[in-house]
């Protein structure tokens, strides 16, 4: 009994080592790691929606509009992220965003109806032409 006890007990000591045996796992190819950097059009976006916002304030505080930026008027020319994206459809929209952006200002006792019409404009334009920042787009409507 004792010599059964003795090999498994050796059995089990053996056979719980581990093996020195280089391991033939497949190697990981390496992923580079690239920044995303955004199109003169998504910064032109971007800074268009932040002086909406600040607009939007103004227009609900009843404050003074001031006037239209002059920056917006780059929409003709910014660089997109898909060249061909900047066609027709999108010239046609870009053409009454501005144009309702700039009767904002020259009608300020009406700025809220002129205000969502420019917003409607993005939306309109962004059903078609990139969806995903619709929501956002959605929440400077003024209810």
């Amino acid at each position: 009994m004792q010599k059964l006890v003795l090999s498994l007990a050796v059995v089990l000591l053996f056979s719980c080592q581990k093996k020195n045996e280089p391991s033939e796992l497949p190697k990981k190819e390496e992923k580079k790691f690239e920044m995303y950097e955004m199109s003169e059009m998504a910064m032109l976006m971007e800074q268009m929606y932040a002086d909406n916002e600040r607009l939007k304030q103004r227009i609900l505080n009843n404050d003074t509009i001031g006037q239209f930026p002059q920056h917006f008027l780059k929409i003709h020319e910014a660089v997109m992220t898909d060249e061909q994206e900047n066609d027709a459809f999108f010239k046609e929209h870009a053409a009454a965003f501005i144009a309702s952006q700039e009767l904002i200002y020259k009608d300020p006792s009406n700025a809220k109806e002129h205000f969502n019409n420019s917003i409607s404009e993005c939306v309109k334009c962004h059903e078609v032409k990139c969806g995903g920042p619709i929501v956002r787009i959605k929440k400077l409507y003024i209810k």
